[in-house]
């Protein structure tokens, strides 16, 4: 029988589930969500409710927390049951822009959210919707399309303020409304164009080009009243002629466009304006207006008098019309938010892009883990310059004039060169057993490239063609600079050695796996370029059937052998490196595992309990099958199954011969902070030759030598990469924390001797969790007052910063957390890293300490410790009375948790509740959240008062010396702070 106080906190809880349905309701009715979506969408919140508000971090309430669940559940409801329906009954279905509209949520927020709840729910959404739930619900594909809209609104808006000036005129008129209008029909006939001609749309370099073309249209129909430049102004508008000014070429020589696909879209937004505002367009050579004075009107159209004043407003009405009537309910973002930033901030997209263009441009080379190999950006370094000072270049870099630049480079540098392998490329192709490698290396380029570019045929035609040409050229060039460069390296071996080998590429140049990471890291640059919201990384890994892993092992090589790479792609490749090295190889299904498998096969348990080992990688003919790739008939077609290349042989089991050293890596086995400088890394390099042996079988022998496997190398060089990485970013911290050297010593040594004896902690985990849990350890070890909430709220800081890092931290199932796999990271320090790192903090322990600690372990006392009791073999076994005014006792503490805190120093590596029930919680919540489980229903209290019968009196009288029944008096035993033995009370 339950009592009375738990069954009004039973009421409660009923009551406020209650409530929230019916504000969930309330919600779908003010949306007139149909009946049938709000029958599956209350299903759905039911179901996964509990999950995505458990372990709320960020500072967010439980009503604001609320407010984002309905909103992602309502979304994933509608998005999700209407992938089923036909295209004629989508009509009128709610989009995203309703739902945030009703909620009053902004996009960046429930972007940032929404991250996480996918990552929570993701076991009952795809049991309830099937495996490709996330792809369908296309949430990272809207970020991608706010991103891009509103850098592109930014583009447009500096460039109408360039060329159009508002403010000189006289002030009878009303110039801030003119202003408005003639930039709103710009935007305008920009979305128009782009919803009209959708394939030409899906990359940001196309969208420039529209709004150029837009910009050329306006400053041809704009009063002259209104321009901010003169035709005769040889700064702004270079190209000139006899006829004058050139006013396209000066618009591309300006903004990196192409002319010929500037023209198109100018011809396509004829065309719309034509149609949809019922305008005849002329010739501009016929027009008389001192509009066309000074320029070349060669080509070009006009409208009369389309943008007079008082004749703006009317075109405005015609174009949102046509707008909506085109759009309806497709679209999930509604794109004239982006109309004005006043407009759009109702949805919170002014910020969308802030920190991620902020990482762009913080993330200068110098902290890249290319130049990590140059510059001593290590914590025993000097503080690191001011780069952005420094170089002003970089403050004017956005993603607009990065996107233009890069594809300039494309078009230029590129784009002219042939399609297949140039003659000096063919040499090395040829074998020394007259195999000729040409065939296989195009057929294997055209399967690979239209499984990328031509993707669910997600990209017009001619644009995925076009593509696929860049990114092959790219291919070819490099591939022939890395033949270069490591046929020369094995001559010059070969020559000191005496060796008579030659300077044999069979080896790397018949790998597959290889040539494969060259081929999507080229399709990566060419879809980096174009900035296209289609493919995002890694989604050229998915087509080419490559892991991370892989990748990592090229990009080093790939901006190493391509000199002309513009700045702005070596940092891209950079920052996918990084990437890469902080979580994406450590995935499950990453190579990784293969590798280490053979190089550590002391982690072969824990990494097959987890299943991390990868799948075999397709053949060329499955990825032809998968993606319906037809195979030209001057291309070999395979008749293999599976192409199996040397590096996937003997990938399965661990080889018997385990030749490396203890350590794992080479770095690891130094014990001072500084990396090691770049002549002896470069010398390590050309020791082991990389490519060579980090392509090959993990379990063959060094191909240059030695007796150490080739997975074995393969895994030093990544671990001195992850080592990098880690003494960057710990610096980093450390400067923001205002940490001592010596505190920064210790975490990175700690942080060294996880990776070497500790390796399993980075499984499925991200870098930076690590790094944060080393921080806590060192400063609880060296009694520092720094909470786990000071550390992350500067990590927070970090660019490269992601709430899912503290948030969702990867512990398994297990017997007290049955289907949970995720918690936050004070949980996963507690119960993973400090039973598994305790060795290592005990060794950084000062020896002072640790004296001190035997001391009290072999009875003698510590300073500062509490007075040991003269009644030593009184047996600690009873509650103890804690409240001189209420019956408030303690319990002692079970043995298995007793075993757990041995020591004093041992007590203090934990994360007590005393910091926060959850991390970034105010006292009051903390309060709140301890209250709430207390009065849970799930637990039932027992009725009545304690019964302190634990310990009877004839054991503590017998503690006491008295034997054979004798006892003591209560009064001795109260002297004691024993309790009596009562009667047991009636229920209240």
């Amino acid at each position: 029988m339950s009592s009375p106080k738990e069954e009004i906190v039973g009421s409660m809880n009923s009551e406020g589930e209650t409530a929230s349905e019916s504000r969930f309701t309330d919600l779908c009715k003010a949306l007139k969500v149909s009946e049938e979506v709000i029958s599956e969408a209350t299903s759905l919140l039911n179901e996964i409710k509990s999950i995505l508000l458990s372990s709320s971090f960020g500072g967010k309430g439980p009503e604001e927390m609320e407010i984002y669940c309905h909103a992602f559940v309502l979304y994933c409801a509608i998005k999700l049951k209407d992938d089923l329906l036909k295209e004629e009954d989508k009509q009128g279905r709610i989009r995203l822009s309703d739902i945030l509209r009703a909620t009053s949520l902004k996009l960046d927020d429930f972007f940032k959210e929404a991250q996480q709840f996918t990552i929570k729910a993701k076991q009952i959404m795809g049991d309830r919707y099937g495996f490709d739930w996330e792809d369908r619900l296309e949430l990272k594909q809207l970020e991608k399309i706010v991103r891009m809209l509103n850098d592109a609104r930014k583009f447009f808006d500096k460039t109408f303020g360039d060329f159009f000036s508002f403010g000189l005129i006289s002030q009878g008129s009303n110039t801030s409304e003119i202003s408005k209008e003639i930039h709103r029909f710009g935007w305008l006939l920009f979305l128009t164009l782009r919803i009209d001609t959708p394939d030409l749309f899906k990359d940001l370099v196309s969208c420039v080009h529209g709004l150029v073309a837009v910009l050329a249209i306006l400053i041809l129909h704009v009063p002259v009243k209104f321009r901010n430049f003169s035709p005769q102004d040889t700064s702004r508008l270079v190209k000139r002629s006899e006829k004058g000014v050139d006013l396209l070429a000066s618009l591309c020589n300006t903004y990196h466009t192409f002319e010929d696909c500037l023209r198109g879209m100018m011809e396509k937004a004829y065309k719309i304006i034509s149609e949809t505002l019922n305008r005849k367009p002329i010739p501009a050579s016929d027009c008389k207006t001192d509009l066309m004075n000074y320029i070349n009107t060669e080509g070009l159209m006009y409208f009369n008098n389309m943008l007079e004043e008082g004749l703006v407003g009317p075109g405005i009405q015609a174009l949102e019309k046509h707008y909506m009537d085109v759009v309806g309910s497709k679209g999930e973002i509604d794109e004239m938010l982006f109309m004005q930033p006043e407009d759009k901030s109702s949805v919170g997209a002014s910020n969308l892009c802030d920190n991620k263009s902020k990482y762009e441009t913080l993330a200068s080379p110098k902290k890249t883990i290319t130049n990590m190999l140059t510059l001593p950006l290590s914590p025993m370094s000097p503080a690191r310059p001011n780069f952005i000072i420094s170089n002003p270049k970089i403050l004017q870099m956005t993603p607009v004039t990065t996107a233009m630049t890069t594809a300039k480079w494309l078009r230029e540098v590129i784009s002219p060169l042939p399609d297949r392998p140039s003659p000096h490329l063919e040499q090395f192709l040829s074998l020394p057993d007259n195999k000729i490698l040409t065939n296989d290396l195009m057929r294997r380029a055209h399967i690979v490239l239209e499984a990328i570019f031509h993707n669910g045929n997600s990209f017009d035609i001619s644009w995925a063609k076009e593509r696929k040409f860049e990114a092959s050229k790219l291919y070819y060039r490099v591939l022939e600079s890395i033949c270069k460069s490591e046929s020369n390296l094995l001559s010059s071996r070969n020559e000191k050695n005496n060796n008579g080998s030659g300077n044999n590429l069979a080896q790397l140049l018949s790998n597959e796996r290889f040539h494969r990471c060259m081929l999507a890291c080229s399709a990566e640059l060419v879809l980096a370029t174009h900035k296209t919201v289609l493919m995002m990384f890694p989604a050229v890994l998915e087509s080419t059937g490559l892991t991370p892993f892989d990748l990592s092992k090229v990009i080093e090589s790939f901006v190493r052998h391509e000199e002309t790479l513009p700045r702005e792609l070596k940092r891209h490749l950079n920052s996918l490196e990084e990437q890469l090295l902080e979580s994406m190889v450590w995935a499950k299904g990453s190579s990784l595992y293969n590798s280490l498998l053979v190089a550590q096969p002391d982690l072969g348990p824990e990494i097959s309990r987890l299943s991390l080992l990868a799948e075999p990688m397709l053949s060329l003919d499955e990825i032809a099958a998968r993606h319906n790739i037809p195979v030209s008939g001057d291309l070999p077609v395979s008749n293999r199954k599976r192409d199996i290349s040397p590096d996937q042989e003997e990938t399965e089991a661990p080889s018997p011969k385990r030749a490396c050293i203890e350590s794992g890596s080479v770095l690891l086995e130094r014990n001072c902070f500084t990396p090691p400088a770049k002549e002896r890394l470069y010398s390590l390099k050309s020791k082991f030759h990389p490519l060579q042996s980090s392509f090959a079988s993990p379990a063959q022998p060094n191909p240059v030598g030695g007796n150490e496997t080739c997975a074995e190398i393969g895994c030093k060089v990544f671990f001195s990469k992850i080592l990098k990485l880690g003494a960057i970013r710990i610096r980093s911290l450390c400067e923001r924390l205002r940490q001592p050297q010596q505190i920064l010593d210790r975490v990175y040594g700690l942080f060294q001797q996880i990776i070497d004896k500790q390796t399993h902690l980075f499984f499925n985990r991200h870098v930076d969790q690590i790094i944060l849990c080393c921080f806590y350890g060192v400063a609880k070890v060296s009694r520092l007052n720094l909470t786990f909430k000071e550390i992350v709220s500067s990590y927070k800081k970090e660019p490269q910063c992601k709430p899912e890092v503290f948030r969702n931290v990867f512990v398994g199932s297990s017997n007290m957390r049955i289907g949970i796999c995720h918690v936050d990271i004070i949980t996963f320090y507690n119960e993973v890293f400090v039973p598994a790192v305790k060795p290592l903090l005990v060794g950084m322990v000062p020896s002072s300490s640790r004296s001190e600690e035997k001391t009290a372990a072999e009875g003698g006392t510590v300073p500062g410790s509490p007075k040991v009791s003269p009644f030593s073999n009184l047996p600690d076994m009873s509650p103890k009375k804690v409240s001189a005014s209420h019956n408030v006792y303690v319990s002692p503490l079970r043995q298995s948790k007793m075993d757990a805190l041995l020591s004093p120093s041992s007590r203090s590596y934990y994360a007590c509740i005393g910091e926060s029930t959850h991390a970034f919680q105010s006292p009051s919540k903390d309060l709140d959240a301890i209250n709430s489980r207390l009065n849970s229903t799930g637990r039932r209290l027992p009725t009545g008062r304690i019964n302190f019968d634990m310990v009877s009196d004839s054991v503590v009288a017998g503690s006491l010396g008295y034997q054979n029944g004798s006892s003591a008096s209560s009064d001795g035993v109260a002297a004691f702070g024993l309790p009596v033995k009562r009667e047991p009370a009636e229920t209240d």
